[in-house]
């Protein structure tokens, strides 16, 4: 009787302490960190290019017009530049050239059919923008330069490659790969040229113009730390 008593309590006991070890088991964490790519902080520093395109507005004063007449046309083009990151915030350097349909004529009874238009864009441009991880808002100024081609009718009108200056803003954001897409508006500023004889008007008189662009591109970035 006492070894059947003692082999019962040698059985319990092993039965006791597997069903611990099966309660630990059960309660420990099945918790998996995550890649070391998914917590590493976004980085946006390094060199990139892209396509734009858009689209706007503008505003042509002709000399002896009150009011002057408005443009609008279509643009697109090409963009390169390089960002450096510290912290939160990302500083950049952007040029971009593009081809430009914007134009528009007078109806004014002081020279109708009088027409400008801007031929191409480009611009050189500092960036400022503060990083949300794979958002950045950003703002932007520099260098413009256009093409501005003048005329009234039945005349040979003129052209000018006036410098001049733009300020604006947009939102990058991060896309799959090395990729991104973003929308910017800039507002353009290209001063004013001497279309003289070309335009019918007296050779002191001046044509201006500028423009406001809303457009959106897509950038590749090189050698990307993420």
């Amino acid at each position: 009787m006492k070894k059947l008593l003692g082999g019962c309590a040698l059985v319990g006991a092993f039965l006791a302490a597997q069903g611990a070890a099966a309660a630990d088991l059960s309660l420990a964490p099945l918790y998996k960190a995550p890649p070391a790519e998914v917590t590493q902080a976004y980085n946006w520093t390094g060199f990139y290019i892209g396509a734009n395109g858009g689209g706007g507005w503008g505003h042509s004063w002709w000399s002896g017009q009150t009011t002057g007449f408005g443009l609008s046309g279509a643009q697109a083009g090409g963009t390169a530049g390089y960002n450096w990151q510290a912290g939160k915030v990302v500083f950049g350097l952007e040029g971009d050239i593009d081809w430009s349909g914007l134009q528009g004529s007078s109806g004014s009874a002081l020279c109708p059919g009088c027409s400008a238009s801007d031929n191409w864009l480009s611009t050189v441009r500092g960036r400022l923008g503060y990083s949300f991880g794979w958002v950045m808002p950003y703002v932007t100024g520099g260098l413009a330069v256009g093409d501005i081609s003048a005329a009234a009718p039945a005349l040979p009108g003129a052209t000018s490659t006036n410098a001049g200056w733009t300020i604006g803003g947009g939102l990058e954001m991060a896309l799959p790969g090395n990729w991104t897409a973003k929308a910017e508006y800039l507002h353009v500023g290209l001063g004013r040229f001497n279309c003289g004889a070309g335009c019918g008007v007296a050779p002191t008189d001046n044509v201006s113009l500028n423009e406001n662009i809303f457009r959106a591109g897509v950038n590749y970035h090189f050698g990307w730390a993420k």
